[in-house]
């Protein structure tokens, strides 16, 4: 008696893993369009595929924050040369003045450089001009996917997403997204993430 294999079905065939599925419409809303990049060319390279950016209202929630904190600042310090003659207060004030006013200038550069990519196994995501981070969080590495947002943050809509993985040096935090687009990455993380769980 001869024995036949078994012919394969395709049931018995493994399923084919597909890539994650995004409105891009929802991702790309009210956002900037072009990655800022370094001047440099021994900057990081982008790579093939979409990128997505953050909303521009992020901008103005960074503007204000930082420029409320600056406003403190200068009234404490006056408050203690002007009442209480401490004259030596402007020398940390200053120097403390001095940052927040370069973090006001430099943030609508800084927002236009943060970016992300959902790729087949993993998303990607890119930060930094002068200094540049790009990290790639697998997804069956994710554990923990969770949306945060402060005053200022919902009177402007935005949200930002934070992935926690079993590493904490891969963990990634991604401000500014909109709301809607916030809340559609989670799910779609979330969906993705139980397809390729490694068992960690």
């Amino acid at each position: 008696m001869t024995n036949i294999p078994e012919a394969k079905t395709p049931e018995s065939e493994p399923d084919r893993v597909q890539d994650p599925v995004v409105d891009s419409d929802v991702l790309d809303r009210d956002t900037y369009d072009t990655i800022r990049e370094p001047r440099s060319s021994a900057r990081l390279p982008l790579g093939d595929g979409t990128w997505h950016q953050l909303a521009r209202q992020y901008v103005w929630v960074q503007l204000i924050s930082t420029g409320a904190m600056a406003l403190v600042v200068l009234v404490a310090v006056l408050l203690l040369t002007l009442l209480w003659h401490q004259w030596w207060a402007w020398i940390p004030g200053g120097i403390f003045l001095i940052i927040l006013i370069w973090t006001l200038v430099i943030t609508p550069r800084q927002a236009r450089a943060y970016g992300y990519q959902l790729r087949h196994d993993d998303l990607v995501f890119r930060r930094g001009i002068l200094w540049q981070r790009v990290v790639a969080v697998p997804y069956g590495r994710m554990q923990l996917v969770d949306i945060t947002h402060g005053p200022l943050d919902r009177g402007f809509g935005i949200a930002q997403l934070k992935l926690v993985t079993a590493a904490a040096s891969t963990g990634v935090v991604i401000p500014g997204l909109t709301q809607q687009a916030a809340e559609q990455l989670r799910d779609t993380l979330v969906d993705v993430a139980e397809t390729r769980r490694t068992g960690l």
